[in-house]
């Protein structure tokens, strides 16, 4: 499982390189190639220490986005989500480097690295927290799913969302790209769209998950919704 952890990791940000070196133009990238060296140190990190801790948490988030069970309309909104994220890599590469609409200040791309690190965080605290956390829509019978309402779900229910939202508008000050910061805000959308699709299937298939979402009224962000 490490060497599939590796292998996924790898190919991953192989494919997301590509991505922000065709869409800038060149390789000559400082910061695309810190934000990819950040992520495989982070992603390595993590999923070696879940490797170790929580073994079938870690075999089910490198399982494939798309499974046996899992709802149509999520196997529908996941393609889109995923597409969308690979979007927004070449948008912000096009923004930062080939035409330069942004013009990012040294100080602010060193704060979007650090919520870029609070967004990988929250989402290890996460998984430390859920066992459960699958990248799909779906109630793990087989493994006793139970709710979870330790940890960041004491605040909001979906928050591995609010980290990829923190994610991807760190990543984008981070790379130098102010008109990255848009696409967290249509991510936002797609997201609250999905959170739909998994309350539906949890409510229906997971026993008090509707007592918890009594008691915790916010899905994505604290205060807001």
């Amino acid at each position: 499982m490490i060497v599939r952890l590796i292998v996924q990791t790898v190919i991953w940000l192989a494919i997301i390189a590509a991505v922000l070196c065709a869409s800038a133009g060149t390789v000559a990238w400082p910061a695309g190639w810190t934000f990819l060296a950040v992520m495989l140190a982070v992603s390595l990190i993590a999923g070696l220490s879940l490797a170790r801790h929580d073994p079938a948490l870690l075999k089910e988030r490198l399982s494939a986005p798309i499974q046996k069970g899992q709802p149509l309309a999520d196997k529908v909104l996941l393609t889109v989500i995923i597409l969308y994220v690979f979007g927004s890599f070449a948008f912000m590469a096009l923004d930062a480097v080939r035409f330069g609409w942004s013009s990012v200040p040294p100080w602010v791309q060193v704060l979007g690295a650090l919520v870029l690190l609070l967004s990988m965080g929250l989402n290890y605290w996460t998984f430390r927290e859920n066992s459960f956390a699958s990248p799909v829509v779906k109630v793990q019978s087989e493994r006793g799913q139970r709710v979870v309402s330790t940890g960041p779900y004491r605040y909001v229910r979906h928050p591995l969302y609010a980290g990829a939202l923190l994610y991807v508008a760190g990543t984008s000050l981070f790379l130098g790209s102010w008109w990255g910061l848009a696409t967290a805000v249509v991510l936002a959308l797609l997201l609250a769209i999905r959170i739909g699709i998994e309350e539906t299937a949890l409510r229906a298939g997971l026993a008090g998950y509707g007592d918890y979402a009594a008691r915790v009224r916010y899905r994505l962000i604290p205060f807001v919704w």
